[in-house]
């Protein structure tokens, strides 16, 4: 596969919007910044529009295919997944709780320049709200499996692919203008540049938050095994290297097998079955940065934290969204925008900044994602009382052992 420029990355085209985007809002009038504040509402709304089908074309699908695989591991698997993500979640909230309130982030709402209205306004509404296309996910998915409609499984599969095409190739595309265009109205109203250390902070908190959460997991999954993690992590620096480099689990795939498969005390079957599977559904980095970041924002943008019973609600549905997210460099946010607008009550502004801080780390995330999947692999493995040369399993010898 050929290396990816750096210059044509999501990480520098983000970068480069921010960076314009504070100088142009730096040096502009009440007109222009007028015209900027009319983009930023279209494209926010575009970006709302597709979410919803964001959610029918992501987790329909994932209900559908459930059958095609072995049904126990696959639902074990899941249900560690799910677990894994709001445990993920929940660490971060705690976490956010106690340190966010000492970083000394002073609320900048009302204090710069008022934004002028905008010169032209062109509204885009939903399909629908981010909840009924939910409900509406798992009911379709689930009345297709009861009716076994091969029809309606093959046109899910194509949506799933179209929907895909679609974040891919406009939400990708766009974000770096639309977050380009939301830092020249925070630079024009001058309240961006007191809080880049802030930025800076959280970025680093929330990666020492992944080895926390990583080392936990891989606890757990020893105990339940009564093997050594230590025999599966140690192989994981090369995935965890190339997670960083492609920011998808997916492009992480192959590297990540080829070092599971080093492993002694993963079965060979539960791991070719749960890592691919994992690389779709497991995403705690992604969420455990989703959350310190959302809580993070709303104290910057809005003065204060989240309420506690949202935060609840956050968490939960988050642990959802993170299962049938997109394989894109931010699906996991992009997927859960409804949620965090919706639950949260996050405006343009907040949406479009959380958008910003998380794609600036979404490589950090993504490491910790598909080397936690190798922790999921070893749990599943004790569960179901397969690890190689215990029992009547036999010992696993890895291929470069074998020859």
């Amino acid at each position: 596969m050929q290396k990816k420029s750096f210059f044509n990355s999501l990480i520098f085209k983000l970068l480069l919007g921010i960076i314009i985007g504070i100088f142009i809002g730096s040096i502009s009038n009440e007109s222009f910044i007028a015209i900027i504040d009319a983009i930023k509402r279209i494209l926010g709304d575009l970006i709302g529009y597709i979410v919803p089908l964001i959610v029918l074309g992501f987790i329909t699908p994932a209900i559908v295919s459930l059958k095609e695989s072995a049904g126990k591991v696959l639902s074990t698997s899941l249900l560690i997944c799910y677990i894994s993500s709001v445990g993920a979640a929940t660490f971060s909230f705690i976490a956010g709780r106690i340190i966010i309130p000492h970083l000394n982030i002073a609320s900048q709402v009302g204090a710069g320049k008022e934004i002028p209205e905008a010169i032209f306004k062109l509204s885009i509404a939903p399909i629908m709200p981010v909840m009924t296309a939910l409900i509406s996910a798992v009911l379709i998915g689930l009345a297709v499996l009861g009716t076994g409609s091969t029809t309606w499984e093959n046109l899910l599969k194509e949506f799933n692919n179209v929907v895909l095409w679609i974040v891919d190739k406009v939400v990708i595309r766009i974000l770096p203008l639309y977050i380009g265009v939301t830092f020249a109205e925070l630079s024009y109203q001058g309240t961006i540049i007191s809080e880049l250390p802030v930025f800076l902070k959280v970025i680093l908190i929330v990666i020492v938050g992944h080895f926390i959460w990583m080392a936990l997991l891989y606890s757990i999954a020893g105990a339940i095994s009564k093997a050594s993690p230590k025999e599966v992590f140690r192989h994981y620096g090369p995935a965890y290297v190339t997670a960083l480099g492609t920011m998808s689990s997916a492009a992480t795939l192959s590297v990540a097998l080829k070092c599971a498969s080093k492993s002694k005390v993963l079965d060979p079957k539960i791991r070719d079955f749960v890592i691919p599977l994992c690389s779709n559904t497991h995403l705690c980095g992604s969420v455990l940065t989703e959350v310190f970041f959302v809580m993070t924002v709303s104290q910057i943008i809005y003065g204060e934290l989240p309420a506690t019973s949202a935060m609840i609600t956050f968490i939960l549905l988050l642990g959802i969204f993170a299962i049938a997210a997109p394989g894109v460099p931010g699906g996991t946010v992009v997927a859960s925008l409804g949620l965090i607008i919706s639950v949260l009550g996050f405006n343009d502004t907040g949406t479009a900044l959380m958008l910003s801080i998380f794609a600036l780390q979404d490589s950090f995330g993504t490491a910790c994602n598909v080397t936690g999947d190798g922790a999921i692999a070893l749990m599943v493995t004790g569960i179901f009382k397969k690890v190689p040369g215990r029992g009547n399993n036999p010992v696993y010898v890895p291929e470069e052992e074998a020859k």
